[in-house]
């Protein structure tokens, strides 16, 4: 780029002070405000770059940039805005002026920072990192060179670039098998060193790292090899700070070691619980430690690299270096990255491969070894597959899938947990795109190939179970749902803990089946005690707790409480609001819940309103053929028609059928109840010839694509019979009427 150079006729770039793997940082003047901005640059793909890959590393910077820009805390660099010129995605974000840790660290030759600053500095960190864990982010790359501390002593975290929703940490594991590492070796926990699920708590472990560093000048496992670092992470006990530094206060030398527990649950649980431990203890509070200074662990153990006995590393490890740490001198031959805007060089997507679990084909199978830069790729496209399942991209997820699932069935074997998990996206790609019987196969296998290989009661196992009763919820066979979810939460219970977080989804789903299958009081009985629960261990208005509490409103409806459904949807959206804004997709579907309710209280000009200003709002942030659009759409036709508008109702199911059918398919579940909107406006209207066309041709979608038992296929035949009776048709309405009560018989199924 030139030195003149203008983004967007507004930002002019000066000069570059930054520079990664895959983006550029300038320091800019903003034209239209006068003043000087930090501007992140995306840097082009060439040609050579797979299409798929480019499309989706464009589409994270956009999400990710939301994310940044959503963030308004002191403690957490400002984002400006954020865009696309000439092909050059960019975002806008303050400069700040003054070094980050590590520079400080190089500033104080190597030796650790003074201990107020290094209490004064935790302390701001824990601040900001507790607001945004409540904002649902885990930042996941915490390392010196992401903190910086400004001229008046402020600290801000920086660089969200590779932060992961903790939403989707949660409710997506299911897309990401045993999870995916990310981050700089010296700063790593162990669950990110074994490919694990993330949750908050990694932060608090890198910040361990971190403060560990700037109070003793040398990180917690300090050697220079790659492997021996991660295997430091994972096995070693850390020294206590004292013995490389005696002046370090007693409650710092706890809080830290605290926060390098190798497990999660031994950290402090939440950053506002580490804010706590650090006044109390330099207050003078309980905080206490032996007289000598020490601290009671087990004696650290050398890290030498692993003997073969010793559980082996995931093989994203593999020629791994590590990185660079806040005292370390550079490799020879690097030129050092300039972080004075408080941004570092490695901001983009890191390496993001899955952990290989070591199991090896049966005795007597002949099978070569898959080289590591094959395993590599295919780790690559899995996760670029992963990414385009996240961005909806459903049908060209799938198709990377197979690939990989095909090539790793060669390489590894069909009973390896790679390749299950290959096979596993390919049912889940499945089951989101409506074809529910193709991905019960699919899970079948991947479930029963798990349970030989990792037994009954692995968690990877049961995730797949779960995923089967989903699709069988799908099918319409509730029953069979119901069996299966509480077989994996017996299991779950078993192993896990009724409070886990594991344990309470699979309550949350068998709630839900619950209703499906008739049982309202019981559903709505279950869904309320893990709203509890979550509650209690994760608050009131975390993502979980109002997910099941949505499902709770849900409930109330369907047993026609529509007052308490109303009241507890707008609780949810309130909330929703408040967490994560009002433009946030679950926000709005809070909304239009809270349409559906006032629309069944009979209060219809209120929810017409209601969706009218909901369209506007989902087509600003997604566009006007966005599936979530088009459905608030169809609340609007409907509260016409409830109003009598008929004509303007059916006007409005044709216009959104049309795109439907165009956008989603002519098959499409959405498409199907647009088409039944337009028979009941042409059956309002007197039409009933026309609208016997279309009753017809839904249920016989629905049959060829669910099955003639489904209970959506059984709907749609009565209202074909409905239909014939107004046309005066009686004999075949009654027939027909009959067919229905018969297979309703047959199947155990209520109308």
């Amino acid at each position: 780029m030139a030195e003149t150079r203008l983004l967007q006729s507004r930002y002019r770039l000066l000069d570059l002070i930054g520079r990664g793997g895959m983006g550029e940082v300038w320091r800019a003047r903003d034209e239209s405000l006068g003043r000087q901005v930090a501007v992140k640059c995306l840097k082009p793909m060439g040609p050579e770059q797979d299409r798929s890959f480019t499309r989706v590393l464009r589409e994270r910077f956009r999400r990710e940039a939301r994310v940044a820009a959503s963030l308004q805390h002191r403690g957490v660099t400002v984002v400006h805005d954020f865009g696309e010129s000439e092909g050059v995605l960019y975002l806008v974000m303050e400069l700040l002026e003054g070094r980050n840790l590590s520079q400080l660290l190089e500033d104080n030759r190597q030796h650790p920072l003074p201990v107020p600053d290094v209490v004064d500095i935790a302390e701001q960190v824990a601040d900001a990192l507790g607001y945004t864990h409540q904002q649902g982010i885990v930042h996941r790359d915490l390392k010196p060179a992401n903190i910086m501390r400004l001229p008046d002593g402020t600290v801000k975290i920086c660089d969200f670039g590779i932060a992961r929703l903790g939403h989707d940490i949660g409710f997506t594991s299911r897309l990401t098998g045993t999870g995916i590492a990310m981050g700089t070796p010296h700063y790593m926990s162990p669950e990110q060193i074994s490919g694990e699920d993330v949750d908050h708590r990694s932060d608090l472990y890198s910040l361990g790292c971190v403060l560990y560093e700037i109070a003793t000048g040398v990180p917690p496992f300090d050697q220079e090899d790659a492997w021996a670092v991660l295997v430091g992470h994972r096995d070693t006990q850390p020294e206590p700070l004292r013995t490389h530094r005696a002046d370090l206060p007693g409650f710092f030398d706890r809080v830290v070691l605290d926060l390098l527990a190798k497990t999660p649950d031994g950290r402090p649980a939440d950053a506002g619980d580490l804010r706590q431990r650090i006044a109390v203890g330099r207050t003078g509070g309980q905080t206490q430690v032996p007289a000598t200074g020490g601290v009671l662990l087990a004696p650290p153990v050398p890290v030498t690299h692993p003997a073969p006995h010793e559980p082996p590393l995931p093989p994203w490890t593999r020629n791994m270096t590590t990185g660079h740490k806040a005292v370390g001198a550079a490799p020879p031959g690097t030129a050092p990255v300039d972080h004075s805007a408080g941004l570092t060089g490695t901001w983009t997507t890191g390496t993001r491969t899955r952990a290989l679990s070591g199991v090896f084909p049966p005795a007597g199978t002949v099978r070569a070894t898959p080289s590591p830069e094959l395993l590599a790729t295919l780790a690559s496209r899995h996760s670029a597959g992963l990414d385009l399942a996240r961005l909806g991209h459903w049908a060209e997820a799938g198709e990377v899938h197979r690939s990989v699932a095909a090539t790793r069935e060669h390489a590894l074997g069909p009973d390896h947990p790679d390749t299950l998990a290959s096979r596993y996206e390919i049912g889940f790609t499945l089951s989101r795109m409506g074809q529910a019987a193709q991905a019960l196969r699919e899970f079948g296998t991947v479930a029963d190939g798990r349970e030989r290989v990792l037994g009954a009661d692995h968690p990877e196992t049961l995730a797949a179970r779960q995923e089967t009763a989903y699709v069988l919820g799908q099918l319409g066979r509730h029953f069979e749902a119901h069996q299966v979810y509480a077989a994996v939460l017996a299991s779950r219970e078993r192993t896990m803990g009724p409070d886990h977080p594991d344990t309470l989804r699979c309550r949350h789903n068998l709630a839900f089946n619950l209703g499906r299958l008739g049982r309202l009081e019981d559903a709505y009985r279950m869904a309320r005690e893990v709203v509890g629960v979550r509650s209690r261990l994760l608050g009131a208005a975390h993502p979980d707790t109002l997910v099941t509490l949505y499902e709770v409103a849900y409930t109330l409806g369907q047993l026609d409480r529509w007052g308490e459904a109303l009241e507890t949807y707008r609780d949810v959206a309130r909330a929703r609001a408040a967490a994560l804004g009002a433009d946030h997709p679950d926000t709005l579907a809070a909304r239009y819940e809270i349409g559906i309710s006032l629309g069944r209280l009979g209060r219809s000009a209120e929810a017409l309103e209601l969706y009218r200003v909901l369209v506007e709002d989902r087509s600003r942030v997604s566009g006007p053929e966005d599936p979530e659009t088009l459905r608030a759409r169809h609340g609007l036709g409907v509260n016409l028609g409830r109003m009598a508008r008929w004509e303007e109702a059916l006007d409005e199911a044709r216009d959104v059928c049309a795109v439907r059918e165009r956008v989603l398919g002519p098959d499409h579940p959405d498409t199907l109840v647009s088409r039944r909107e337009i028979a009941v406006g042409l059956g309002w209207l007197g039409r009933w010839a026309e609208a016997l066309t279309d009753y017809r041709e839904v249920a016989d979608a629905r049959e060829r694509l669910l099955g003639a038992e489904h209970p959506d296929t059984l709907a749609g035949r009565n209202d074909e019979a409905h239909c014939l009776e107004q046309l005066g048709r009686d004999t075949e309405a009654v027939e027909l009427y009959r067919q229905v009560a018969a297979v309703r018989r047959q199947h155990g199924t209520t109308p």
